[in-house]
């Protein structure tokens, strides 16, 4: 199953309410109770009519006389028949609205569960804005429909049950012309649903669009305004936002055909059954009272079907959300857990990578041929052996398939062909919590809560306190960075670690590797944008962090690779060079092209450096210059 969700409802609806149900037990747990409570309080709601028929064919005897104890007795039995019905009601409202909020829970714990499952690929493929719409709005419009629509489904279908029955038992003839009359309103809001379905199944996925628009918007404000981009920023989100109106005015319109079309068939039918009544007249054994009554049984009779007009908008708001959810919990959890896993070894571990080839999974509407929709081979046919405690640095151009080598390492996604093992384990074979306990990556952008720098680093490992993070911070030799901070382990880092530079928010990340304590560790580097003395403590942590443990960098910057005790050169997916960084070097293959090029551009950026340098202390001995 590709890593995508459906644009529009296309189960039905039942299924889907079916599966919603599936998913959130508690909310069908004493679903009967619940129902038969609404059915008492709407049994409640017929009393008053046949009431009043009593009083009017038994308490008033003549013109002139009635029967003011026997109308005061049958007052009393409405009174306490309505309360009745309010209480049976009311307790089937808190009944519903407690398992609706529990469910909601599950459901939206179950989703953010499950999204943290996903693979990245499924992160990447889908806009973040889409997945937060998810547990945002969409569960939101279950919620609404739950404060009003799901109890007035329940009250309205018991009460024209019962209703129905009544007046069958009343007069068979006219609640058959009741029916018969009121019967192509049925049809009328099924055509109306269809439609209602699509316009909301489009208003969610345009509104999880847009939100995901106005995210880039709020996370990429430092880009959009170093680039002066506002303005094509701006038409973009303004485009999403049309969409999302235009949606959201098809479906409205669609709803705010179904009133009025309840308003006409009421009119239609009660006046049918008045003159009916009126033309059959009490020959045919239909009291005057039997009429009054009657036509109150017509009107509850048709209260739901109005009522259901003004729902059924609602409900189709929320089952085209509830849908969107499900299809989030559709999504297969890859790389997918082992069913016996297979416990790693203690102490340090190898890497063994056997004949392994990749390809990106491609999505089924991306318009491909059928020859194209396997993905592109980005690795193929690489067999590395890397002992224990032993570093290695991963070198190649952009493209080059190590980036997504290291992501197999560790098992962010699973290998097209062949095998990766550790310890002599099958990747496959070892149990996730095992895999993140023993090996640690640090990506080339870190991701950083919005919190100090001691609970960003405390979080790597469940339990750690103060002194823990302290430490760490001792053993990788960074305290004289934490010093310069006004707070030190207190200091803010903003949202995404945006108050930090991106050498700094690195330090974190590596603070972080540290305090885990892993046995592997993947190092995506990233010191090309740093200054001098932060690319020094980088240096120098990463020197520590990687003693004694086996490290695979994924080198940017050549000088990585010229400390490493090894050095892994990609092309293509193709690992094309295998040696220490001297022998390479000295070999005259594609790392030595790639050093030659990098002390080429290394040599020409120091070269200007120095230029500068010159050029402002010229300057600075004007006098009257600004430096």
């Amino acid at each position: 199953m590709s890593g995508s969700f459906g644009t529009g409802n296309t189960d039905p609806t039942w299924t889907t309410i079916r599966r919603g149900l599936d998913a959130a037990p508690v909310l069908r747990d004493g679903l009967g109770i619940t129902f038969g409570l609404a059915a008492l309080g709407s049994a409640g709601r017929i009393v008053v009519p046949i009431l009043i028929q009593q009083a009017i064919d038994k308490g008033i005897v003549g013109q002139d006389e009635v029967r003011v104890g026997f109308v005061v007795q049958l007052a009393l039995v409405a009174v306490v028949a309505v309360t009745v019905a309010a209480v049976a009601l009311r307790q089937a409202q808190v009944r519903l609205g407690e398992r609706s909020e529990r469910a909601l829970y599950d459901l939206r714990s179950s989703l953010i569960g499950h999204i943290n499952e996903l693979s990245l690929d499924d992160h990447n493929e889908e806009r973040r804005g889409g997945l937060v719409a998810r547990v945002t709005s969409d569960i939101e419009t279950l919620a609404q429909f739950f404060q009003w629509g799901g109890m007035s489904w329940m009250r309205s279908s018991t009460l024209m049950v019962i209703v129905a029955a009544a007046m069958l038992a009343y007069d068979w003839m006219l609640a058959l012309i009741a029916f018969a009359i009121s019967l192509p309103l049925a049809f009328v809001l099924r055509a109306v649903q269809k439609r209602l379905i699509v316009a909301h199944g489009r208003a969610r996925e345009s509104n999880g669009v847009m939100l995901g628009a106005i995210a880039e918007v709020v996370s990429g404000a430092p880009a959009i305004r170093a680039y002066s981009a506002g303005p094509m920023i701006a038409e973009v989100v303004q485009a999403t936002t049309e969409r999302n109106a235009r949606d959201r005015i098809r479906a409205a319109l669609y709803g705010a055909f179904l009133f009025p079309s309840g308003e006409i068939f009421a009119v239609f039918t009660v006046s049918a059954v008045i003159g009916a009544g009126v033309w059959r007249g009490p020959g045919n054994g239909l009291t005057a009272g039997a009429l009054v009554s009657f036509v109150f049984l017509t009107y509850r009779f048709l209260e739901p079907i109005a009522e259901f007009t003004e729902v059924i908008d609602q409900t189709q708001t929320a089952v085209a959300g509830l849908h969107r959810v499900l299809s989030v919990l559709d999504l297969p959890i890859t790389p997918t857990e082992p069913a016996d896993p297979v416990a790693l070894p203690p102490g340090r571990l190898d890497i063994a990578i056997e004949h392994l080839d990749y390809q990106y999974p491609v999505r089924a509407d991306e318009g491909l041929d059928e020859s194209e929709r396997g993905g592109v081979l980005v690795l193929r046919d690489v067999s590395i052996v890397i002992p224990a405690g032993q570093q290695v640095a991963m070198v190649g151009s952009t493209g080059s398939g190590k980036t997504t080598l290291g992501r197999l390492v560790a098992r962010f996604a699973d290998p097209t062909a062949g095998a990766i093992r550790l310890g002599g384990v099958p990747l496959v074979d070892v149990a996730r919590s095992d895999l993140r306990a023993r090996l640690v990556v640090v990506s080339q952008e870190p991701f950083l809560f919005d919190d100090t720098i001691g609970a960003n680093v405390a979080f790597a490992r469940e339990g750690a306190d103060r002194s823990d993070v302290e430490r760490i911070v001792a053993d990788l030799d960074v305290g004289d960075w934490i010093e310069t901070l006004g707070d030190g382990l207190d200091t803010r880092v903003g949202e995404r670690g945006g108050q930090l530079s991106a050498g700094e928010r690195q330090l974190v990340a590596l603070l972080r590797a540290g305090l885990a304590d892993p046995d592997v560790l993947i190092l995506d580097e990233a010191t090309s944008s740093v200054d001098a003395l932060t690319e020094v403590r980088i240096s120098r942590a990463l020197d520590v962090l990687a003693s004694g443990r086996t490290t695979i960098a994924i080198a940017h910057r050549l000088s990585t690779a010229a400390r490493a005790d090894r050095v892994l050169v990609l092309s293509h997916g193709v690992l094309v060079e295998d040696g220490t960084h001297d022998d390479l070097v000295d070999g005259g293959g594609v790392y030595a092209g790639l050093y030659d090029a990098w002390v080429s551009a290394t040599t020409v950026a120091h070269q200007r450096n120095a230029i500068a340098g010159s050029a402002a202390n010229v300057v600075a001995q004007v006098p009257g210059s600004t430096p």
